[in-house]
């Protein structure tokens, strides 16, 4: 994202007011406002029936709203035509890559062949596509003979030859293979960055939102939660759900005992135990809130470390560890649930399995705090 964000601007392209999407007599959608600028690339967040779909078809002009409004460049998509003429401007691409029985050359030709240019004026577009997305010697292969991934760069191919001003996918890599999958988002976020393309990706995971997106927009039930920078919801997540969704590993619930120069101390209780956490912030001593911690923020060591400037340590136990990816989780019992992330060389050096004494420790400017109506006031 910092790479791309020169070629961001503050011109808004595309804005949602007061969008509502029934289903017969239920809501499926309720998205007061939000807003894409152009260059900057949106991932809308959340678990399978949380309305990223419904609300995607709704930006792309592919779902007319029950009511509201979706705007592009400041003029409202009110009719059938406005929102033709809007799709004429825009692309999509889906999980399934729905491609014709053609070649590749084809099928990334299609919309091309459609807006009317020439045999001679599709061919070196599609040639330069297909080189760039790794299909450069598949052009004559016929799309059924292609791989789950070679499809899907075709697909993505078929959109950026048209040079949309706006790309919107729709979990693009949810069906793909660990493999194929990682070597296409690579390719993706360089082709975003390098392009300076629009776009809005529907995603339910977070790695891939953080790696291709300027902006997250995390729903629920059709409704959007928390949006905003990449660094503010992951790391200052406004809601619970919010929190777990963006990897907040560890929530629970803290009530202060102290404030002094910045720093809070919370009694927290989980389970059998209880413990105190020490966090940057202002409260006055009886107020809740629940406190999180990310689990790449929790060292791990096998002895108390004097000399480090880590304000929490916990000294408790491992009861799992649990492959992610090139790293694993770590869950903890300190009295209360613990989570930590460690490289594969850690784990190893540290010995640490289930069963295994360790102190858990992070820093104060690790600790967020969730205020949260409804917390009990006595813990």
């Amino acid at each position: 994202p910092t790479g791309r964000a020169a070629l961001m601007s503050r011109e808004r392209i595309l804005e949602a007011r007061d969008l509502l999407v029934h289903r017969g007599a239920t809501r499926v959608l309720d998205i007061p406002e939000l807003d894409l600028r152009v260059g900057e690339v949106l991932a809308l967040m959340g678990p399978n029936g949380a309305g990223k779909t419904t609300l995607m078809l709704t930006l792309a002009g592919l779902l007319a709203p029950t009511a509201g409004s979706v705007l592009f460049r400041g003029s409202a998509l009110q009719a059938k035509g406005d929102r033709e003429a809007f799709r004429r401007r825009t692309t999509m691409v889906f999980q399934d890559p729905l491609l014709f029985d053609a070649t590749v050359a084809q099928n990334i030709a299609a919309g091309l062949k459609l807006r009317g240019l020439s045999a001679h004026e599709r061919k070196p577009r599609v040639t330069a596509w297909a080189e760039r997305l790794g299909l450069g010697s598949l052009l004559d292969r016929p799309a059924r003979q292609l791989s789950g991934g070679e499809a899907q760069r075709t697909a993505l191919a078929r959109a950026f030859v048209l040079n949309p001003e706006i790309l919107f996918l729709d979990e693009p890599f949810a069906a793909l293979d660990p493999q194929a999958r990682e070597g296409l988002i690579g390719d993706l976020g360089h082709l975003l960055a390098e392009t300076g393309t629009t776009a809005v990706i529907a995603t339910h995971d977070q790695g891939e939102a953080t790696r291709l997106a300027h902006r997250l927009a995390v729903m629920r039930e059709g409704r959007i939660l928390q949006r905003g920078g990449l660094r503010k919801v992951t790391n200052h997540p406004e809601d619970p759900f919010v929190a777990a969704f963006v990897g907040m590993e560890t929530l629970l619930k803290g009530q202060v005992t102290e404030c002094r120069e910045g720093l809070l101390t919370l009694r927290i209780r989980k389970g059998t135990g209880n413990g105190e956490v020490v966090a940057l912030g202002e409260a006055e001593p009886g107020q809740t809130a629940l406190v999180g911690v990310r689990p790449e923020h929790v060292s791990l060591s096998l002895h108390s470390d004097n000399t480090s400037s880590a304000r929490n340590a916990f000294p408790g136990a491992v009861t799992k560890v649990i492959p992610r990816g090139p790293f694993f989780k770590v869950e903890l019992d300190c009295g209360f649930f613990l989570a930590a992330f460690v490289t594969a060389q850690s784990l190893s050096e540290l010995g640490l399995r289930p069963g295994c004494p360790v102190v858990a420790s992070f820093k104060a400017t690790s600790v967020h705090l969730i205020r949260k109506e409804g917390l009990a006031p006595e813990l």
